[in-house]
């Protein structure tokens, strides 16, 4: 994708391989940069990169810089021209189904068989490996065997990473896994051929502190296995989070129409249709383009661009968006806008744009793992040079040196991370509360801030009749019963709204829809009209003073409907007002409570008028409103808020906010609401329940804290050890079972958050 702006710059997008963590992200930027006019930001989650670079540079060069730094790109192919319709083809290879991996090429071995296989073989080898008792006549031999495909096939992820990256000059994790893995490996299988540890009915006697009396009896195969699959559990766990990526742009495109009907009756593709030409628009069916009204009345819903209920009438003249769709009448309808110039692919470039620009929290394993591996192999080195110039025997100093590195070994520190967020992303599941990952967790940690939506969020999403106002002559229930017997038949929401609160009952006849303004019908030989107050003035039917009273309430809150009749008299009279809303959710006003008890603030932002924003903030006590706000401003809102310095939540449920979502610090998407608000957040709430904000917060708060935990702990255990071990108090089995223990702390740690409430 290639676009320019007036400054002589261009901006294109690079799909990137091979990215594995931050450091990889670092390196990356810190490339593209160095080519000279480039700006770059590169994200890990979409595993892409926005660059923007001068005209006269040719976009290849970026590419070349990436492989510079040890990976591979490609510019992703420009979708103007192609047009909205091959867009959601373009984003499933540009976004969630890109290659992006070796792991994910055709035909490659997927991480999820590398890990199953490798925790089958791994199991034996590590009960063998630390429990004497079980060790039976030539179990190292076994052991051996079923190590090896662990080892050089089911790590071969890591060591593939590790190679690429020490051709570069750079180390990250991957290389002390690597290290640890394979010293581990060749020690033991040394000593397997050419040492003692062969010996058939040999058992391990472990040494806990002291020198090794005979080193080469020794083989360390289960933490060879031990480490291969809990890494690569944790890798598993990631890429699953990192693989959602992509998704909110899929599903914004895919709202759009795929064919369009002309004016002459023939369909043809959407990506047919140029600006200028005239389309057919039938009720229910979705706009194919933006554009202007020639022709036809109709009440059309644009729930999915302003997250409101309430359709908007649309004549001749009035704009329409393309992706929304006529709930009645039939429209003919000049386009202006197509392709990727529509309003609704212009939304997908803003959540494109919000996801690339938000910067990821660096995992603490990666920012330390350029310092710390160098000082483990530099250490490990040193011991065994130390032990050599003190005349000591090689084996005792190759012993201490790869006691070191296995101590050393990452394990922990590469569960610490995953391990919770499994355990607190699986108790979060439990709870209604889907999180992506680590970055979702600590955002929802740091927030100040809480930016809540209206419709579908606070209230229910769906209109219901909120009060009937008679002439006083008139029994409310007769006029509901009436009026819903002219409604019946129309799928208006308004419509559903009377009918589902008046329940079975007659049906009129004669019933004439005139959309955008009302419905005429016929009950038991009684004319009964309903409609928008400008349509009874239409029938002749003037407003009592109270009924007056009750439109200009109700219109300030909601949407009214006018119903009257006549009876024995020349005159249809008004005899209802129907104030129809969406109404407030029972949970909603202790939801918010709970919200500023943590401290947090709580603003309401809603592209509903200011009326009905208001009286829904008054009635649950949030000071802070912002009404009338499309999905452009809903962003800018939000980037404002950020620029203040606060650590803002984006909650939403519709299209309209899949922007604002992406473009928080923290987006949180009502279970209930569009595909794109849901693919576009970092949390999802499977119910739609605003109590379940409040407990998103606090389980992330508290699953940070164990990841804080298990990251000290993880450090403390091997760093601690690192002296022993270089002094031969430690032997390799030891670190070995250190290392180990320091995954069952971690692990044992993460699952108290299976309690958490």
């Amino acid at each position: 994708m290639d676009q320019h702006d007036q400054n002589g710059r261009r901006t294109a997008v690079l799909d990137i391989e091979g990215m594995t963590c931050a450091s990889c992200v670092a390196r990356v930027e810190k490339r593209l940069r160095a080519v000279d006019g480039v700006d770059a930001a590169v994200n890990l989650a979409t595993e892409s990169a926005r660059v923007t670079f001068p005209d006269d540079l040719d976009a290849h060069a970026l590419v070349a810089a990436v492989r510079g730094a040890g990976y591979d790109a490609r510019v992703r192919r420009d979708e103007t021209a192609a047009g909205a319709a091959s867009a959601p083809d373009h984003h499933a290879h540009g976004a969630e189904g890109h290659v992006h991996d070796t792991e994910d090429r055709p035909g490659a071995t997927s991480l999820r068989t590398r890990l199953i296989v490798s925790a089958l073989l791994g199991l034996p080898v590590v009960v063998l490996g630390m429990v004497p008792a079980l060790q039976f006549t030539g179990w190292q031999w076994v052991s051996f065997v079923l190590v090896t495909p662990i080892l050089f096939w089911g790590g071969w992820p890591f060591h593939r990473a590790t190679v690429a990256n020490a051709r570069h000059g750079a180390a990250t994790m991957d290389t002390l896994i690597t290290l640890g893995t394979v010293a581990a490996y060749l020690w033991s299988t040394w000593a397997l051929f050419f040492g003692n540890a062969g010996e058939l009915g040999l058992r391990h006697d472990v040494v806990l502190f002291g020198p090794v009396h005979d080193a080469t009896a020794l083989v360390y195969f289960e933490v060879v296995a031990a480490v291969t699959v809990f890494l690569l559990l944790g890798r598993f766990v990631e890429q699953r989070a990192t693989r959602r990526a992509g998704s909110a742009l899929r599903s914004l495109l895919e709202l759009g129409a795929k064919t369009v009907e002309l004016p002459d009756g023939t369909t043809v593709p959407i990506e047919r249709l140029a600006a200028g030409e005239l389309f057919v628009v039938r009720p229910g069916g979705t706009i194919a383009a933006d554009g202007a009204v020639v022709e036809g009345t109709a009440s059309v819903d644009e729930s999915m661009l302003t997250g409101e209920s309430v359709p908007v009438d649309v004549g001749p003249g009035d704009p329409v968006t393309g992706g929304t769709i006529s709930a009645d009448g039939r429209l003919v309808v000049r386009a202006t806008s197509v392709g990727s110039e529509s309003r609704l692919s212009r939304i997908a470039r803003l959540v494109e744009d919000a996801q690339l620009g938000k910067s990821r929290v660096q995992r603490l394993a990666d920012r330390v793992s350029a310092i710390f591996v160098p000082i483990v192999i530099v250490l490990a080195v040193a011991t065994l040079a130390a032990w050599m110039l003190a005349g000591q025997p090689l084996a005792a100093g190759f012993t201490a040196a790869v006691a070191v590195l296995i101590i050393a070994c990452p394990c922990a520190l590469g569960l610490a991370t995953p391990i919770a967020v499994l355990v607190g992303t699986g108790r979060a599941a439990q709870l209604g509360i889907l999180v992506t990952g680590p970055e979702a967790l600590e955002s929802a940690e740091k927030i100040d801030t809480v930016v809540l939506d209206k419709t579908g969020t606070l209230t229910e999403g769906r209109m219901t009749v909120a009060s009937v106002v008679t002439d006083g002559a008139t029994d409310a229930a007769e006029a509901l019963a009436l009026v819903a017997a002219v409604e019946r038949g129309s799928e208006h929401p308004v419509a559903r709204a009377i009918v589902s609160a008046a329940g079975a009952g007659a049906v009129a006849d004669d019933v004439r829809s005139l959309a955008g303004r009302g419905v005429i019908g016929t009950v038991d030989g009684v004319a009964v009209f309903a409609g928008r107050p400008a349509f009874a003035t239409e029938q002749g039917a003037e407003l009592s003073p109270a009924l007056a009273d009750a439109v200009a309430a109700g219109e300030r809150r909601g949407t009214v409907v006018v119903a009257g009749w006549a009876v024995g008299e020349e005159r249809p009279r008004a005899r209802a007002v129907f104030e129809i809303a969406d109404t407030v959710r029972a949970e909603s006003a202790g939801a918010v409570a709970d919200l500023r008890g943590l401290g947090l603030d709580v603003v309401l932002l809603t592209g509903d008028n200011a009326g009905v924003a208001e009286a829904v903030a008054h009635e649950l006590g949030i000071d802070t409103v912002r009404a009338g706000v499309l999905p452009e401003g809903k962003l800018a809102e939000i980037e404002r808020l950020r620029a203040e310095g606060r650590v803002v939540a984006m909650v939403g449920d519709g299209v309209n906010d899949a922007a604002a979502l992406a473009a928080a610090d923290l987006g949180i998407a009502m279970g209930g609401g569009a595909d794109a608000a849901m693919h576009a957040g970092d949390v999802t709430l499977v119910r739609s329940d605003p109590r379940a904000i409040v407990a998103a917060v606090r389980l992330s708060r508290r699953t940070m804290g164990v990841i804080r935990g298990n990251l000290f702990w993880a450090f403390a255990y091997n760093v601690a050890a690192l002296p022993l071990a270089a002094l031969g108090l430690l032997n390799p089995m030891l670190a070995g079972a250190a290392m180990a223990f320091s995954s069952v702390f971690v692990v044992l740690n993460s699952l108290r958050l299976r309690r958490a409430r």
